[in-house]
C-alpha cells in the first residue's frame, strides 16, 4: 500500500513508499483511511524539530475512514462501519493514569503516527477501545477533525468549565484556537479572539463562524478592549493556543483575580520567563492540557452531531496521497486553515 514515511530523523527524510499493508490482531480494527488531517506535530516531524522516539514510521493521526477489517474480540464495530479513531495504540493499563482512563499520561503510552505508523497511508490499523463509529449525520470529512476538536473539548470542558455568559479570551486563530472558540461559544462563553498580522485571514474566517469579537493585537489596544468588556475587571479564562511567552504574559494580564488560564499551546523551548508574580497576587490557576482521553472524543463527536461545532468550514484544502509535499508546504505557508489528505 502507498504510505507516507518518516525513514529517518532530521529535516525532511520522508517520502511516499509502497509498504506491506498492516496486519491485525484479534483485539484490533483495519480501516480504509479516507482523510487525515495534517498537524502542527506533523510539521515539526518533517522539519526534524519533535522528538520522535521511533523511525521509520508512517505519520498521521488526525483521520476517518471505513472498516475493512475487525478481529475476533471486537464488538461493536463492523464492517463497513464509517469511524474515527483515539490516537492511543498502546497503554500500559496499569498505572494510576490508565485506571483512570487518562491515557494521554500514560508514560508507555504509544500513539499513531508517532511510535506507531499511522493514517498518511491506505490503511491503518488501529485498537478496538480507541476506534469510535460515527454518530448520523457525521461526515468523513468532518470526522476526519475530531482528534483536534478532542483536544479542544479537553481543554475547555474538562480542565475547566465555562458558565454561560463568561468573558473568555483566546491566543492564537489557527485551526485549535478557531476550534477552542467554537466549543467555548457552544458552552455559552462570550468569547475573544486574539491574532498578529499574519492571522488576518483566519480572525476573519473566525467572525463567518459567528465568534463574538476577533482582535489583531498588532491593530488594536487589546486590554483596553477587554478591560470595556469587562468592567475593568478582565476576563474569565484564557486558553492560550499560540505557545508564544508574550500571549502567556498577556493573558497573566488581561484575566480576572481568581481567573483561570488554560495552556494548550506548546513552547519553543522548556524554560520561559513567565509574570509569576500575577498568578501569585491575582490567585489565577494556571492549567495545563495535554492531548486528549476517551471522553473528550465522545464529547467532541457529540458536538459534531448537533452542529454545535463546524468542523467541515476549518478544511481549506483538500490534497491526494500523491501529492503529500504539495499539501505540506501548503501548511508551512501558512496560507492554509486545515490541509486534509485524501487517501
Amino acid at each position: 500500500m502507498k504510505a507516507l514515511l518518516k525513514y529517518e530523523k532530521g529535516y525532511g527524510n520522508m517520502e511516499l513508499r509502497n509498504i506491506k499493508e498492516p496486519d491485525f490482531n484479534e483485539e484490533q480494527v483495519k480501516i480504509k483511511v479516507k482523510y487525515s488531517g495534517i498537524c502542527g506535530s506533523d510539521i515539526h516531524t518533517y522539519k526534524g524539530e519533535y522528538k520522535n522516539p521511533k523511525v521509520p514510521v508512517v505519520l498521521g493521526h488526525e483521520f476517518s475512514g471505513e472498516v475493512v477489517s475487525v478481529g475476533k474480540n471486537v464488538q461493536g464495530i463492523k464492517i463497513g462501519d464509517n469511524v474515527t479513531s483515539e490516537t492511543t495504540f498502546y497503554i500500559c493499563g496499569k498505572c494510576d493514569y490508565c485506571k483512570n482512563k487518562d491515557y494521554n499520561l500514560c508514560s508507555n503510552r504509544k500513539g499513531l503516527g508517532t511510535q506507531q505508523n499511522g493514517s498518511f497511508a491506505e490503511y491503518v490499523i488501529a485498537r478496538k477501545e480507541s476506534v469510535h463509529v460515527l454518530p448520523e449525520g457525521v461526515d468523513l470529512l468532518s470526522a476526519s477533525l475530531t482528534e483536534p476538536l478532542a483536544c479542544t473539548t479537553h481543554a475547555v470542558m474538562e480542565k475547566t468549565s465555562i458558565k454561560k455568559g463568561e468573558k473568555v479570551l483566546i491566543f492564537g486563530p489557527g485551526p485549535i484556537g478557531n476550534f477552542t472558540a467554537q466549543v467555548a461559544k457552544a458552552n455559552g462563553a462570550y468569547v475573544i479572539l486574539a491574532g498578529i498580522d499574519k492571522d488576518k485571514d483566519r480572525l476573519e474566517f473566525a467572525k463567518g463562524l459567528g465568534i463574538d469579537k476577533t482582535v489583531n493585537i498588532q491593530k488594536e489596544n487589546l486590554k483596553e478592549i477587554v478591560n470595556e468588556l469587562t468592567n475593568e475587571y478582565g476576563v474569565d479564562k484564557v486558553f492560550e493556543c499560540s505557545g508564544a511567552v508574550p500571549a502567556v504574559n498577556s493573558a497573566l494580564d488581561l484575566l480576572r483575580k481568581k481567573g483561570t488560564l488554560v495552556q494548550v499551546g506548546l513552547f519553543v523551548k522548556s524554560l520561559n520567563e513567565l509574570d509569576q508574580e500575577k498568578i501569585i497576587q491575582k490567585e489565577i490557576n494556571y492549567v495545563g492540557c495535554r492531548s486528549q482521553k476517551p471522553s473528550s472524543w465522545v464529547k467532541a463527536l457529540d458536538l459534531l452531531k448537533t452542529g454545535k461545532v463546524d468542523a467541515k468550514a476549518l478544511v481549506t484544502d483538500i490534497y491526494s496521497l500523491d501529492n503529500w509535499e504539495e499539501a505540506f508546504e501548503k501548511v508551512m505557508s501558512g496560507e492554509a486553515m486545515k490541509v486534509v489528505i485524501e487517501s
